[in-house]
């Protein structure tokens, strides 16, 4: 039998290898040391790890959980299903409060007796089996729970583009259930025999995705092996379903146009064109518009992939959706952990419907999943509720103001080279933008108008200046 794969992040070589001597009689263990070593790994495997066990303390600032914060961002964009629990020294409750709006399901101090530990990921992996059967008992909603105007709106909106031809652009912030919109249009295009597949743009190395994409030759890289398919060939005249598009390399933007325009692509290494009929969901949670205003995103591209737009609503704006979301997953849950579902008392329910649930559905599906584990046939009060929010403190306008006048005096400040201040300045406003996302790398970008993969390399750079400044 096959045994789930379990992605171990931990700097520390003694906590990696007592991890995997605990736990490898029950899961397929995959080590990294870091956040660059764990996305590679990520990306090299056949398919995403069920599980992951991620510290928050990693190189190069093991003091700060910044880079934890960033890895379950980048596990949770590369594949929403893998189920995240922090296990930190870092154990403060505003680093716990962070960890789970971002999409851990729990967070674990260090020292955790194994047994805990193995019971923690247990009941994650029956939570997330029993999540893959889950869009069988809501079909008749489309897979979207909701009755508020916005909900509904978009209900009309996926019913009324879904047996078109055209592309269909997704819109929305991480979490809100951009892909359940897709699996919607999939569903009621009137295809259902029709093959319908799924890329997520932002889980592929950049050099791959052409070929992933597209296909490729024999011998058309080192490594190629073989002769291999490509998506659009495995989506034949059904769909496909471009997640996080607005990662796409520009190079290939230019490509994934010319599908579009007139169904031609080259796998990669081959001469010949073929041709392919596959309609083309995209969904992003960034804003493209800006992306073509500075230069990141094609404008034409754009255009061809906005025919239709569906912009999903943050969770914030729903109303009494959170209640209904409440009821739905608190069952839902309950009966697959087989224990007596919780419920909440009028103080907390009144906390509830004033939250803002900042990581939107994928936030309150992970709250409900601790709330099930904790306190199973019990009443929660607002105080136990409220521990396991994040509290959203708002930046008020005499901060604003100092810190815009702050901005200004090192501007104006004389004396300094130049490359330092940008560095300075640069840096600046990284820590301000990923403050402000919590963490969520793709959030952080939208905010300074930039490519995620931009951001990355910015940060980088400013992590290597500050090293050297202290050799």
């Amino acid at each position: 039998m096959t045994l789930p794969a379990l992605l171990i992040v931990d700097d520390d070589p003694l906590i990696r290898d007592s991890l995997r001597l605990i736990l490898s009689d029950e899961f397929d263990i995959h080590l990294a040391e870091d956040r660059p070593q764990a996305i590679r790994l990520l990306r090299d495997m056949a398919k995403p790890p069920e599980l992951a066990l991620v510290d928050l303390g990693l190189p190069p600032t093991p003091h700060r959980p910044e880079e934890g914060f960033r890895l379950i961002t980048e596990l949770l964009a590369h594949s929403p299903n893998i189920k995240v629990i922090t296990l930190s020294g870092q154990n403060e409750e505003s680093n716990a409060r962070h960890a789970r709006t971002l999409g851990a399901i729990e967070f674990v101090p260090k020292p955790c007796g194994p047994e805990i530990l193995r019971e923690l990921l247990r009941d994650a992996l029956r939570f997330q089996h029993s999540e893959q059967t889950e869009q069988g008992a809501i079909h008749s909603q489309l897979g979207i729970i909701g009755n508020s105007p916005p909900i509904q709106a978009m209900r009309s909106q996926i019913e009324l583009y879904a047996k078109t031809p055209y592309p269909v652009l997704i819109e929305g912030e991480s979490g809100s259930g951009k892909e359940l919109v897709a699996d919607a249009l999939q569903r009621l295009s009137g295809k259902p025999d029709a093959s319908y597949v799924v890329l997520n743009c932002a889980a592929i190395s950049p050099n791959l995705l052409e070929s992933t994409l597209f296909g490729h030759a024999k011998g058309a890289f080192t490594g190629a092996t073989n002769a291999q398919v490509g998506f659009f060939e495995k989506a034949e005249n059904g769909s496909l379903f471009l997640d996080e598009i607005g990662e796409m390399p520009q190079e290939l933007q230019a490509k994934l146009l010319r599908v579009l325009e007139n169904g031609e692509y080259q796998r990669v290494g081959e001469a010949n064109t073929r041709k392919s009929n596959a309609r083309i969901f995209a969904a992003t949670n960034r804003d493209l518009r800006q992306g073509v205003r500075n230069g990141t995103f094609r404008t034409d591209l754009y255009h061809r992939l906005s025919i239709f737009t569906i912009q999903v609503p943050p969770l914030r704006t729903l109303d009494e959706d959170k209640m209904l979301l409440l009821e739905h997953f608190k069952d839902f849950y309950a009966t697959q952990a087989q224990r007596p579902p919780f419920r909440l008392d009028a103080a907390a329910q009144d906390a509830w419907r004033r939250y803002s649930f900042p990581g939107n559905t994928r936030e309150l599906r992970n709250i409900v999943i601790r709330l099930t584990t904790k306190y199973p046939g019990a009443e929660v009060n607002s105080r136990q509720l409220e521990a396991e929010f994040d509290p959203q403190p708002e930046m008020n306008g005499d901060a604003k103001a100092e810190q815009s006048a702050e901005i200004r005096q090192v501007l104006q400040q004389g004396g300094f080279d130049l490359d330092e201040l940008l560095m300075g300045y640069t840096a600046r406003y990284i820590d301000a933008a990923m403050d402000l996302a919590h963490g969520n790398v793709s959030e952080a970008a939208k905010l300074l108008g930039i490519a995620r993969t931009t951001l990355y390399s910015r940060m980088e750079a400013v992590q290597k200046h500050k090293a050297q400044k202290v050799q």
